[in-house]
């Protein structure tokens, strides 16, 4: 009677169910990586605003100017300072848009690799990986580097939590 069409033809049935492509025409372009250092800048700058009450003392008990010497700073701070930053990033990016200040005043949001709004949990892993791998010495340089290698502008983070970041 007849055998079914090869694959790819234009009489092929439908898929069900059907998801989009994550790259195509109507995909939001990737967000370039000089934006994303500009507007990761930006974040950082308000992020050290919003911390600074929390850690003026510790900028005190570094570098003593009267003995000269480099005095231990307290790691309570350093742990208040990362959870501070993970709920500055976490938030935002959750709830306007997928998106920071950094992010907004450089026209960029975080997706998932669908496309759709990222959403919480994807965000909250994106960023508890970017936290931990910044917290431990050169991997938080790492995973911010990998974009530059990646060819979908990808970081560490964003390959863990399955997202992008596009142009808004």
């Amino acid at each position: 009677m007849g055998t079914p069409p090869p694959p790819g033809s234009p009489y092929e049935e439908p898929r069900t169910p059907w998801t989009p492509p994550p790259f195509g025409q109507t995909a939001p372009r990737l967000a370039g990586r000089w934006r994303r250092l500009f507007a990761g800048i930006v974040d950082a700058v308000i992020v050290s605003l919003i911390t600074t009450p929390v850690t003026w003392d510790d900028w005190r008990a570094v570098y003593d100017d009267v003995a000269g010497a480099v005095t231990r700073v307290p790691a309570g701070d350093g742990l208040l300072v990362a959870v501070i930053g993970f709920l500055y990033y976490w938030l935002l990016q959750s709830y306007w848009n997928g998106q920071t200040v950094g992010k907004r005043l450089f026209g960029m949001r975080v997706v998932r690799e669908s496309g759709e709004p990222a959403g919480v949990r994807p965000v909250a892993l994106r960023q508890a990986v970017m936290t931990v791998l910044g917290s431990l010495c050169c991997l938080g340089l790492v995973d911010l580097a990998w974009i530059l290698f990646d060819p979908r502008k990808q970081a560490l983070h964003d390959k863990a939590a399955r997202t992008l970041v596009v142009d808004a």
